[in-house]
């Protein structure tokens, strides 16, 4: 299999880059999936900018005094895109984000917060942990939406508050847990695009909401059937099927013209699976970081519908005109 490129990682700060340099070192060690390739601040003065730069990473600040929100985010949306970092991750930015902003990196900014979410949004986490009784404070690494402290939490670790603990003892203690989670939440995220386990959920969503789609074993691989004893297949999972390098769902295609077409014009998106290609399937390949979903879903529709009794197909048409 070919070997996975390492995610390319900017990083937005404003103070001494202590959750920054939990990132850094981590992807310093062998093996680790994403690599620093940027420093950003609001603030020039940012001890954080000094850390990477003694590193050997690039940096940038914008100061933000003075400015309309919207025109300081295109300065700094700017530079992060001369960059070209295929994540962003948050340490310490103190700065809330617009929508529009956060929209661009979407699914693709993460951020940590001091407890554990849903729970004490906002500021003062550990005291209202502690004013509330709590047993444990905690942190989260969560997906960055327009929403503050809000998105899917990719990961959480709890840290019990001591008898008679005061706010300043429990938020080093959270601090230390978060230096821990930021970067294998971040190692989890960069990897999935890569991962099988996690490619086949994506692909076993699209396909099981398709009208009396069911999933059966093809070959010894996961594989969607329209349904029913006169039901055909519709897509198939390969894994690094016939020691190919891909991870691929397999579609119906109009025949070896089109997979043809499709190969040649395409070939980091399709290829002719061994075996299957023969009998008109194409491999859309999945592995990859900018996999786009909605081309996936649209192609696993339209293998659907080729192989789907006309009655599903002429309900399924009925109901996108609605």
């Amino acid at each position: 299999m070919a070997e996975t490129p390492r995610a390319r990682i900017a990083v937005l700060l404003s103070g001494t880059g202590t959750t920054m340099s939990a990132l850094l070192f981590q992807s310093r060690l062998p093996q680790c999936p994403y690599e620093i390739v940027a420093v950003g601040s609001n603030d020039p003065t940012a001890f954080g900018l000094k850390v990477a730069a003694a590193e050997g990473i690039a940096t940038f600040a914008h100061p933000h005094s003075g400015m309309a929100r919207e025109d300081h985010e295109a300065l700094m949306q700017a530079s992060l895109h001369e960059h070209a970092p295929d994540y962003v991750a948050l340490c310490g930015y103190m700065r809330i984000l617009t929508p529009g902003f956060v929209d661009q990196w979407a699914g693709r900014m993460v951020n940590t917060h001091p407890s554990l979410l849903p729970k004490y949004k906002g500021l003062d986490t550990h005291q209202r942990a502690i004013d509330a009784g709590d047993s444990h404070g905690g942190c989260s690494v969560h997906i960055v939406t327009g929403e503050l402290d809000d998105g899917p939490v990719l990961g959480q670790l709890a840290v019990p508050i001591l008898p008679g603990e005061d706010e300043a003892s429990l938020r080093r203690r959270v601090q230390m847990a978060e230096y821990q989670l930021y970067p294998h939440c971040l190692e989890e995220l960069v990897s999935r695009p890569y991962r099988a386990d996690w490619l086949l959920e994506r692909v076993r969503a699209i396909a099981l909401a398709l009208p009396e789609a069911e999933e059966r074993e093809s070959h010894g691989a996961p594989a969607f059937h329209t349904g029913g004893k006169s039901g055909k297949f519709f897509a198939h999972f390969s894994e690094t099927h016939h020691g190919s390098e891909h991870i691929a769902v397999l579609v119906k295609v109009s025949g070896q013209d089109e997979l043809a077409t499709l190969v040649e014009q395409f070939p980091k998106t399709w290829f002719k699976p061994a075996y299957y290609g023969a009998s008109g399937w194409a491999g859309l390949i999945l592995n990859r970081a900018d996999t786009d979903w909605e081309h996936v879903a649209e192609w696993m529709h339209r293998s659907w519908a080729g192989v789907a009794p006309k009655r599903l197909a002429g309900l399924q048409r009925a109901a996108e005109q609605f």
